[in-house]
């Protein structure tokens, strides 16, 4: 195979020959490149026949692209390979199933499926219409008083309960649950589960919704593409002879009902005239993947255990080597496996992570691990606040990027700050501005995004409620959005401001009566708006800026009646020089017309609120994104990457910094240790996400002593959360090649430390 010498445990795997076979594989260990190399092998050495391809089933659309390449290289002739292998993420193939037989489904012959924005917005209908005709008092803390209370059901429940909401209809869905089915199952329940009658409501509310537009979501995709394999025999057989191999990648992030799809599809193949395709018992299913580094199965439908479980009750082989990190950071998380198997506090919490261990790449492997360098690992052991961490690391990044501004950029390092939530992203990106330090955003939006949709959402917002004086000075700031950096024009701008927040009549300065002109009163605007503005004759740039902007403001709220799209690109031209942002206004226009289509009895305040989301970084932008697009560090040579731990996964830099590793963000359940999913406005400190899913499988129990007790997930859940924030820590850990720097801080309220874990391993690599 060209370009391709396996490591040991690679040759071990390429010796494949049928069956199933588990693979655990370390960070850097090259999952892909030996699936793709196996998938080669299996069409080069003729397993296939001509109606047969090898199924390869991954996890986001940048490696279904990524699979193709790789295995397109093995062969001289790609052609070779043409029509013998599909790439498909779970969500493809399921597509793939339903689409031959929607009708045995209950689906249309041609049936829309609806993305995660748009599942979103019918969600959150079904969320709102649940909470006005209901009450969640029962759960709201009793010492809360009225204002805090209102404050709540107002601005907290509604973000709570789509949360909520979320989890319980993929759990539902990946347990094959109707809301017909879930209906019977409450009924017939010998005592009441207030939450999951919540979920079910909601659920049943979501599903209406999406028949009447006669689509599905993607959790819907999998959970019918199950019900169609499991009651269509001859379906069943055309597709297991179709795939006679199937090779699953990243498979600790696989869900039940993932499992069950691939194993019926990998089980009782047919044999093959070619003498390999039986397989035997099972059929002939691969699957890779690294329980240590499954940090996305906290209230989705994905387990670990799943994979775990797998690799011990089949044949297995481990892939320990990695060419990608130093032998120090390599020490570093196997200490961390180490510790966390042996002696972490909570004995629950010793299976978050397990082995195999790392091991670097033999003496001849062409990725040679860097060369060792402890001193390039270091622990900032000091307690900043919040701000000094921003600041000390945007200080180490300035002077890291000046200590090589003059080598080639071809020579340059890869550099990344990993954080554990979107907001601090957004924190670090403008600390790192303010020292002139332009970095690369891999967050949920960028901070273009976020500026552009605040900026239109303020000129929507004011449109809405025309007569808010404080609405029109914020329309007026946007207007003058490019005067920032004008220290001279910005004093010009706080004293129109002022003045316009004073109008006690805003339709007296929008559109004043032409019985009180200038010549009339000596002065440009009515007396009512002009006593009340302050301005007089002598302050003429004042006076001639509110004129200028007068004339806009007509000319926006004379455009209310365009279609949204088209007032939105009539507002941005007047907003917008630069052309990016020109062109993000052009994707937000699209985006709110496509909202205003599927909503058609939403006014400016709803589509207002949509771009605010957009603007607060509380929703992925679709477009902006790089997500699934395949993210490449190297093209990004001696610039800053932000991005969380979760979007790093998968990637690698030379220089990595791990920030606000404290026990708020990574908790251990010790004692003071707070958790971000239990809300302090909610009685008895419930996760109510949790104690929902626990009167789900309260539903589906045959035990009496598996029947719902309150308060009792909620603790499960909080071990859950410090299993997944053990391997978080192990995966921001494992994305270095040469430098990691970690750092803590107090948090808000000053009273976290630095995290259980982190404090073991700065007193282990002290003491080494």
């Amino acid at each position: 195979m060209p370009n391709f010498i396996p490591r040991p445990s690679q040759q071990e795997i390429l010796r494949y020959s049928g069956g199933r076979l588990g693979i655990a594989a370390v960070p850097g260990a090259g999952k892909t490149h030996i699936l793709s190399a196996l998938a080669a092998k299996i069409i080069r050495e003729g397993w296939l026949g001509d109606d047969q391809e090898v199924l390869i089933v991954t996890l986001v659309n940048s490696a279904v692209d990524n699979f193709e390449a790789r295995i397109k290289k093995f062969f001289d002739n790609p052609l070779q390979a043409l029509y013998k292998y599909r790439v498909r993420t779970l969500h493809g193939l399921a597509h793939d199933i339903v689409r031959e037989k929607p009708a045995r489904v209950g689906l249309e012959e041609r049936f829309s499926i609806i993305d995660e924005r748009e599942a979103g917005f019918i969600r959150r209908d079904s969320v709102n219409a649940w909470l006005a005709s209901n009450s969640l008092d029962d759960y709201l803390d009793p010492s809360l008083d009225n204002s805090k209370r209102d404050w709540v059901k107002r601005d907290q429940l509604p973000d709570l309960l789509d949360s909520l909401a979320l989890a319980f209809i993929r759990s539902a869905k990946d347990r094959l649950l109707t809301p017909e089915s879930l209906r019977a199952k409450l009924d017939a329940f010998p005592s009441p589960l207030p939450l999951a009658e919540l979920g079910w409501s909601i659920y049943a509310d979501y599903q209406r919704a999406l028949a009447y537009r006669g689509a599905v979501d993607f959790d819907d995709l999998i959970r019918l593409a199950l019900t169609l394999l499991e009651s269509d025999e001859e379906y069943l057989a055309r597709l297991q002879y179709r795939y006679p191999f199937i090779l699953e990648d990243e498979a600790q992030d696989s869900s039940l009902t993932q499992e069950r799809i691939l194993s019926l599809l990998s089980g009782g193949t047919p044999p093959s005239p070619f003498g390999r395709g039986a397989g035997g018992e099972g059929g002939n299913w691969v699957r890779v993947g690294d329980p240590n580094q499954a940090i996305f199965e906290t209230f989705t439908t994905a387990s670990p255990d799943l994979l775990r479980a797998f690799i011990e009750n089949n044949p297995s082989i481990p892939m320990p080597e990695s060419g990608r990190s130093q032998p120090s950071i390599i020490a570093l998380a196997n200490h961390l496996i180490d510790w966390v198997m042996t002696s972490h506090p909570i004995p629950e919490a010793r299976t978050a992570l397990s082995l195999p261990h790392i091991q670097p790449v033999p003496a001849d492997d062409p990725q040679q691990n860097p060369p060792d360098d402890p001193e390039a690992i270091r622990f900032i052991n000091k307690r900043f606040t919040p701000e000094e961490e921003l600041e000390a690391v945007a200080k180490s990044v300035k002077n890291y990027l000046d200590s090589f501004a003059e080598i080639p950029i071809e020579q340059q390092p890869t550099i990344a700050i990993l954080v554990p939530r979107n907001q601090r992203g957004v924190d670090v990106v403008n600390a790192l501005r303010q020292r002139g330090i332009e970095p690369i955003e891999l967050i949920s939006s960028t901070s273009e995004t976020r500026a552009a949709a605040g900026s239109l959402s303020y000129l929507l917002s004011y449109l809405a409620d025309p007569s808010s004086a404080r609405k029109l000075a914020k329309a007026y700031e946007v207007w003058r959005r490019d005067w920032r950096e004008d220290s001279e024009k910005m004093a010009l701008v706080s004293d129109v401001e002022r003045a316009l927040r004073k109008v006690g009549n805003v339709e007296d300065y929008v559109s004043p009566h032409p019985a009180l002109s200038r010549g009339e009163r000596g002065e440009e605007f009515p007396s009512p708006a002009g006593e009340g503005l302050g301005v007089r004759e002598e302050a003429e740039q004042a006076i001639e800026e509110l004129s200028a902007f007068r004339v806009v403001v007509q000319r926006w709220l004379n455009a209310v009646t365009l279609p949204i799209d088209q007032l939105i690109l009539t507002l941005a031209q007047d907003v917008f020089t630069e052309a990016s942002d020109l062109a993000l206004a052009h994707k937000l226009a699209l985006v709110l017309r496509q909202v205003a289509d599927d909503h058609p009895d939403w006014r400016l305040p709803e589509l207002t609120a949509e771009l605010t989301v957009i603007a607060k970084n509380e929703r992925r932008f679709i477009g902006f994104s790089s997500d699934d697009s395949g993210f490449d560090p190297e093209k990004h040579r001696g610039r800053v990457v932000v991005t969380t731990m979760h979007k790093a996964k998968g990637l690698e830099w030379d220089r990595v910094y791990l920030m606000s590793v404290n026990n708020y963000d990574f908790p251990s359940n010790m004692p003071g240790d707070r958790f971000i999913s239990e809300k302090w406005f909610i009685r008895g400190g419930l996760n109510l996400e949790a104690e929902a899913l626990a009167q789900l499988t309260a539903l589906e129990s045959t035990s009496e002593y598996d029947w719902y007790e309150e308060g009792a997930a909620t603790m499960r859940s909080r071990l859950d959360y410090v299993k997944e924030r053990l391997r978080l820590f192990y995966v921001g850990i494992t994305r270095a090649k040469r430098d990691l720097i970690v750092t803590w801080n107090s948090g808000r309220q000053g009273d976290a430390t630095p995290s259980l874990p982190l404090s073991e391993l700065m007193g282990w690599w002290e003491e080494g």
